[in-house]
Formats: structure tokens, C-alpha cells, sequence
């Protein structure tokens, strides 16, 4: 996913307060990595979370190899399948050495597979120590992305409608411009939305990014930073987009669950919608429209006050170390990720090819116009939407949130609101104490 570099001290702002809960490791302190030592015996195999960065892990594995001799592979699970994949890969005698965790939830399942990373050579070069995933006085994770997400839009298709960002502050000029859009769309030639994809490949923007904003909002409220019961203070406000979204797109709220990301993605690049909710990773897959016509806003859904807010931005990407892994294999991977983010070869791949923004001093800047657009919003002095969604208690419970959401927008009756409110209150409560 394409980023660029942020004031260590801004993202951290961003960030969950303290990220203090995650996983123990079961071994002792993590042995400082050399990046591309020619003495480590072992070998690396990473579960790659990224389908988008597929091949470039692959290629980087394969300079890594050719450098030092050291055999990496990389496995990539499929989009929504991550979890599912490193249960399955765990469970085989050649396991991942490196793997994923997305936050302190999580890593619930893990902390037993978690090697303590404090000393290793990689904890050293981050910028901030929010950026690590700690479980008591032990490094169970460190980020090594940070992104961003709001609704892309396409500038040229937005002026040609009349308007410009400048006039979208808030979640009522917002849906005063799209429902223009929607009134105009035959004149026009276009629509104002993307198709609410609701398949395996594109529901996670919904159920998980988009469901981000109340609980956000929830938090900020209550002064705190995660819950066994949340009480679902703007879930009104979280329908009043999802309404926005479903009624002004491409395709008929009956259709979405059929629609998949790529159709998302095809809408915006052929330029048949203006806003396309997603992140900065997908610019490599809507290049196409030009650097000039991509910008992204905020997700604005009627808060107070949400005129001086900035883009979601955070992480969910954390490098775990299999503690259960040999000694070589260990050593073989904290060697690898060091030289990812300390290399010219790795920090290229990572910050040019990849796109990402890495919380190392060696961060370079990147070539994706949609990191420089969300990062004026700081720049500004707008406070970004904290990554929170790491603290829904379950995949399960995304999932019920998803169903109920697609179930809604094929009938959009106050009773089938309901049920969402129960997936999303009543199954948060299930989830956090099954998980007890």
C-alpha cells in the first residue's frame, strides 16, 4: 500500500494510546539481527497479509537469497483469509517464521507463538515506541507500515459536477454534494459512489473500516481505548453513511452482495463514480485516473466538531516472530526484516515499490499522491481518525456486522437497522467474553 513519510510524533498521536495489550513471547530476549549476514544458518518463511504486495515480497525474497544465500519464501494468503491461512500454516512442520498480527485482539490467539523482539536490532531503528506491540515489558510486534484510508475522489469528475473539496467540510455538505451528483447522474455521466462491494474481497471496508468512525467517536467519549461492551453512541451516524453510500452508487443496494473490490475499483478507474471509500494502498490500481485528479477526503458521518478532522490513520500491520521456530530460523528472520528496512535494496522495495511509509529512520518518500493528499490534512492541523478497529472482538463479529449491513441495504427498514445495532452491540458483548 503506497505511503509516504509522517512526523513520528503525528502518527503516533494516531496511533491507540499505548497499544499496551498483545502477545508473550515463551523465548527470552530477541537476539539483535544482522541484515544480511552471511553466518545465519537458517531460513525465512514469511505469510505475506498484502495480496497487493505479492510481488514484491517475492522479488525482494529472491534478492535477499541471491545477497546472502539465505533461503526465504513468501507465502501470500488471499484477501480475507489471512487468519484462516495462518491457523493452516502453523499447524505444518515448516510453519511461517515471520507472520502478521493486526493489534492487540489480534494477537489473542498467538501471544504463545510470539518471540520477545526487545534488543533485536529492528526494535532499535523504530522512530517512536508507540510503533511496538508490547505485552508487559515484552516486544511481542512492531508496525512496520503505517497507511491511511478515507473516500478517494476524482477532482476532475467533482469539478466537472460543480464543486471542489473545498466544498465538503462536514457529513451534511457531503450529502449535499452527492445527492446532487445522484440527481444529475444521466446529465452528468457518472455516479457519485462505487459499488458497496459486499463479497469476501471488498466487505472489509464496511464492516471493519467504515465501522471504524463510531467506535472511534465512542472511545474518544468514554476515555478509553478498547471495551468489552460497546454501547454504540453513533450508530445512527453510522447509518446515515451507509444510507449515503448504498443510495448513491453504481449499482442497486440489492446488488452489492454480489459486487466485488475490483468492481470498486473498475467504477473509479473508468470513471463511472466520483468517491471510492479505500486506502492509500490502492493507488497503484487507480494510477490510471492521473496523479492530478486523485485526492481523498475524510469520512465525515455527523459528528460535532468533525470539520477539524483528518483521514484514518494508523496500522494493523505488525511483524511477529515465531517464537517456536529453531534457533537458525530466528535469527535467519530478524536478519531479514532488519535488512528490509535498513538495505538501499529492501528500504527501495519497500517505500518506492510497495509504497509504504515505514516507521524507520530510513523512510523515504513516496511516490503516491494519495499519502501527500491525506497528510495535508495534518499538515493543517486536522486530527486523524485513530485506527481503533484492531479492538473489534472477533472476525465473527465483523462478519455478523457484514451480514446485517447487506441485509439492511436490500431492505432498508428501521426493524433491519435493528439488527445491525445487535450484531454490532449484542455481538460485541458475545464475542469479547467467548474470547475471555
Amino acid at each position: 500500500m503506497k505511503t509516504r513519510r509522517v512526523l513520528s510524533a503525528v502518527l503516533a498521536a494516531a496511533m491507540i494510546a499505548g497499544l499496551a495489550a498483545g502477545c508473550g513471547g515463551d523465548a527470552g530476549s530477541g537476539s539483535s539481527g544482522n541484515g544480511g549476514d552471511q553466518s545465519a544458518k537458517g531460513k525465512v518463511y514469511y505469510l505475506n497479509f498484502k495480496p497487493e504486495a505479492d510481488e514484491y515480497w517475492q522479488e525482494l525474497a529472491k534478492a535477499y537469497t541471491e545477497e546472502t544465500g539465505v533461503e526465504v519464501t513468501v507465502l501470500t494468503a488471499a484477501s480475507g483469509e489471512y487468519e484462516k491461512t495462518l491457523k493452516s500454516e502453523m499447524a505444518k512442520t515448516d510453519a511461517p517464521t515471520l507472520f502478521q498480527v493486526n493489534g492487540p485482539v489480534g494477537l489473542a490467539s498467538w501471544k504463545d507463538y510470539c518471540y520477545d523482539l526487545s534488543g533485536s536490532e529492528i526494535a532499535g531503528q523504530l522512530t517512536d515506541d508507540s510503533f511496538a506491540l508490547m505485552d508487559g515489558d515484552k516486544m511481542a510486534g512492531i508496525a512496520y507500515v503505517i497507511e491511511n484510508y478515507g473516500i478517494i475522489y476524482n477532482k476532475a469528475l467533482l469539478e466537472k459536477a460543480g464543486y471542489t473539496a473545498d466544498d465538503i467540510t462536514d457529513f451534511d455538505s457531503f450529502k449535499k454534494v452527492v445527492e446532487d451528483i445522484t440527481a444529475r447522474k444521466d446529465e452528468l455521466g457518472f455516479c457519485a459512489f462505487t459499488s458497496a462491494g459486499m463479497d469476501g474481497s471488498s466487505d472489509w471496508r464496511f464492516k471493519t473500516h467504515l465501522a471504524n468512525l463510531p467506535i472511534y467517536y465512542e472511545y474518544k467519549d468514554e476515555g478509553i481505548n478498547t471495551t468489552d461492551a460497546i454501547k454504540g453512541t453513533y450508530l445512527d451516524n453510522y447509518r446515515q453513511i451507509w444510507d449515503l453510500y448504498i443510495n448513491n452508487a453504481t449499482c442497486q443496494p440489492t446488488e452489492i452482495s454480489t459486487k466485488t473490490a475490483d468492481d470498486a475499483t473498475a467504477d473509479f478507474v473508468t470513471e463511472e463514480a466520483v468517491f471510492y471509500q479505500n486506502g492509500t494502498w490502492e493507488y497503484n490500481n487507480i494510477a490510471d485516473v492521473g496523479d492530478e485528479n486523485l485526492g481523498i477526503l475524510p469520512i465525515y458521518i455527523g459528528v460535532d466538531g468533525e470539520e477539524n478532522q483528518g483521514v484514518c490513520t494508523g496500522t494493523e500491520n505488525y511483524w511477529c516472530v515465531n517464537a517456536k521456530a529453531s534457533e537458525d530460523d530466528i535469527q535467519a528472520t530478524l536478519d531479514f526484516i532488519n535488512w528490509c528496512v535498513t538495505s538501499e535494496t529492501g528500504v527501495n522495495a519497500m517505500c518506492k515499490e510497495m509504497g509504504f511509509v515505514i516507521p524507520f529512520p530510513s523512510n523515504l518518500e513516496s511516490e503516491n499522491t494519495l499519502v501527500n493528499e491525506a497528510n495535508k490534512y495534518m499538515e493543517e492541523g486536522k486530527t486523524p481518525v485513530t485506527w481503533v478497529f484492531s479492538t473489534m472482538p472477533s472476525e465473527e463479529w465483523k462478519n455478523g456486522v457484514g451480514s446485517a449491513l447487506t441485509a439492511y441495504a436490500a431492505d432498508q427498514t428501521d426493524a433491519n437497522w435493528e439488527k445491525v445495532v445487535s450484531a454490532f452491540v449484542d455481538g460485541w458483548a458475545t464475542e469479547a467474553a467467548a474470547s475471555k
